[in-house]
């Protein structure tokens, strides 16, 4: 793997010297925290011990989401403590993926970084992460080639899940669970995050053209405190791929995918419908007993529906877009000729 890097195999075009370098700039990273009282203060200790070497200016957001442990408390002396800290206090518990939602919308910087607050990602690997970006990569992502979870609850599905998430977004990854990533700041921020799809962000900025490379990091036994993940997610995430995949692929034309049902549910039934209309009429075969018929209307009738449905979803999409002026690309770089 020589410098213990692998570029995703559905990366979009190559770094090159044409991206902005990361070099002095501003570092936000962001923290969801959900019960995490005890983990709180020694994840900040080594955040900070990194930061602190950084050739950058820095910031942290921690963004509190429905903890009932006390976590916001350790969280405000942290504030007082450090001028670099931000604290988002959540009304509820509203899960990871708005807690995260709300970290991007806060912060300022222009590279984002996101990690867990329960001790497992280790902070030393932030350089090695910024480093891929001023390559000029947009995502770097963390790997847990050494996985420090249970093999047969945590291990098994998450490696069934990347294989599975892989295979219809098109970009394969080793590890999309790990909360470990730095990004663009406009990247970050152009994300629309909703249900559980925080593990998908790879895919979704794969989706606007951004160039991401997967890392492998350093991962660590939890400590203290108990796990929030568990097999019940599992459903939900096998749902928000489905919505990743309809997004990425269909958002912007959902005649595509609707027509194309409707289309052939609609010729299947015709020809069922077309067939026993000709045995009726030339060799006489009494129908009102057969089951083909009724199948041959139900999907010609479908069909009809799924066509509409179509329609009406392309209005929706021009709607969205053309009422609230929301592009349908992400441009990369302009090169313009000299206006002299």
């Amino acid at each position: 793997m020589g410098d213990q890097t692998s570029v995703v195999a559905g990366e979009r075009g190559s770094p090159g010297a044409e991206r902005p370098a990361i070099g002095d700039t501003r570092v936000s990273v962001v923290i969801p925290v959900h019960n995490e009282a005890e983990n709180l203060a020694p994840v900040h200790d080594e955040l900070t011990g990194v930061l602190d070497r950084l050739d950058a200016t820095s910031e942290v957001i921690y963004v509190d989401d429905g903890s009932t442990d006390g976590s916001f408390a350790v969280l405000q002396r942290l504030h007082l403590g450090d001028p670099r800290v931000t604290v988002v206090q959540l009304s509820r518990n509203f899960g990871q993926t708005a807690a995260l939602a709300a970290g991007i919308a806060h912060a300022c910087g222009e590279v984002v970084v996101l990690m867990d607050a329960d001790g497992q990602n280790d902070p030393a690997e932030i350089p090695r992460l910024l480093g891929k970006l001023a390559e000029g990569y947009d995502l770097a992502a963390g790997w847990r080639a050494r996985r420090q979870d249970p093999f047969w609850s945590r291990r098994v599905p998450s490696m069934a899940a990347n294989w599975l998430i892989g295979a219809i977004t098109e970009v394969r990854l080793h590890d999309y669970g790990c909360t470990l990533k730095a990004m663009r700041g406009d990247l970050a921020r152009g994300l629309r995050l909703y249900g559980e799809m925080h593990r998908f962000i790879p895919a979704l900025a794969a989706d606007l053209g951004a160039r991401i490379v997967e890392v492998p990091v350093n991962h660590r036994p939890r400590i203290h405190g108990q796990s929030k993940y568990g097999l019940s997610r599992t459903i939900r995430v096998l749902l928000d791929l489905v919505t990743v995949k309809f997004l990425s692929s269909y958002s912007t034309r959902p005649i595509h995918i609707f027509g194309v049902i409707g289309l052939l549910s609609t010729l299947v039934g015709l020809v069922i419908v077309g067939a026993l209309g000709i045995e009726r009429i030339v060799l006489g075969v009494e129908l009102a007993r057969r089951p083909l018929l009724w199948l041959g209307i139900l999907l010609s009738i479908m069909g009809l529906q799924f066509i509409t449905m179509g329609l009406l979803g392309e209005l929706l999409v021009r709607t969205y877009h053309e009422s609230q002026g929301k592009p349908v690309y992400r441009v990369g770089t302009v090169l313009e000729r000299s206006r002299t």
